[in-house]
């Protein structure tokens, strides 16, 4: 996954307009207009750095003539003390663009973090772990873009690039054989080319699915470590399979050694803890 420059522009200047208003008030009475000086981001806490590209553009944004100079990049681990860039410039333009710059990174980072301790927790098994859509309305594409900085893999986007059959769609449907026939009616008619994955809730919705055929990857939610090994034995590498519900840092390797081959986690954006950085002037 790579960052939409247009997606990413649009934050930027949405959330500008939220912070500024119609002013640094703050900086505007404080400091002298035209006063120049440099700053730095500082690492305060353990961890992986994801964000850099997304606070160039933030800078660029704000002041086209702010100088960046990039010390690390995304991906590496950082630790307390690290200094990951330093802007020089218009010190007006860098304190309007420092709450963005922060917010954004450690948002980032954190989920990086997080993604990178579960990549290596189950580097081990077969599994690999994947995202959701369990994330902060407006920024999916920059958590997305963490948790595959991480070392994680993305899901779908949105609702929009693949067809996800889950249990109120099957309920809805009237069961599994038709809701996957009806999917597959909906790609003819409409000549769309997405993926079919279907939910399954017990070890006979598991037949099911077999017996029905023309899917792409079958999800087992909230199985049991014995019922997922069940599952997975029974399906017998005839799809790829993925676990799911209630997934932890605390379980998710058990879950990993069922024999799994895809982890999704909404851990992984919707509660991580974000990584701990300021921006400091450089007297």
């Amino acid at each position: 996954m790579v960052l939409d420059k247009e997606l990413l522009q649009r934050f930027i200047t949405e959330s500008l307009i939220e912070d500024v208003g119609d002013g640094d008030h703050t900086s505007l009475s404080c400091i002298p207009a035209g006063t120049t000086g440099a700053a730095r981001l500082l690492i305060k806490e353990h961890g992986i750095l994801a964000g850099v590209d997304v606070a160039i553009e933030i800078f660029k944004q704000v002041d086209p003539d702010l100088h960046v100079e990039v010390l690390v990049h995304d991906g590496t681990l950082v630790k307390v003390g690290d200094v990951a860039l330093i802007v020089r410039g218009n010190v007006h333009s860098i304190l309007k663009a420092e709450r963005l710059v922060l917010n954004t990174m450690q948002r980032m980072s954190g989920i990086a973090t997080v993604t990178r301790q579960i990549v290596d927790l189950i580097s081990g098994t077969k599994a690999k772990v994947l995202d959701t859509r369990k994330t902060t309305p407006g920024i999916r594409f920059l958590e997305k873009y963490a948790v595959k900085v991480g070392g994680g893999v993305n899901h779908r986007i949105g609702l929009y690039d693949m067809i996800l059959i889950k249990d109120n769609h099957v309920d809805y449907a009237g069961g599994i054989q038709q809701a996957i026939k009806n999917a597959h009616t909906y790609l003819e008619q409409t000549g769309k080319n997405l993926q079919i994955e279907i939910e399954t809730r017990s070890l006979d919705e598991v037949q099911q699915a077999l017996a029905t055929g023309g899917i792409d990857r079958i999800m087992l939610d909230n199985f049991s470590y014995e019922k997922l090994r069940e599952a997975v034995n029974l399906i017998n590498g005839k799809y790829p399979t993925e676990a799911s519900g209630g997934i932890t840092l605390d379980n998710v390797l058990e879950y990993a050694k069922c024999g799994v081959d895809y982890i999704s986690m909404g851990a992984l954006t919707h509660s991580v803890k974000s990584l701990d950085m300021s921006l400091k002037a450089i007297a």
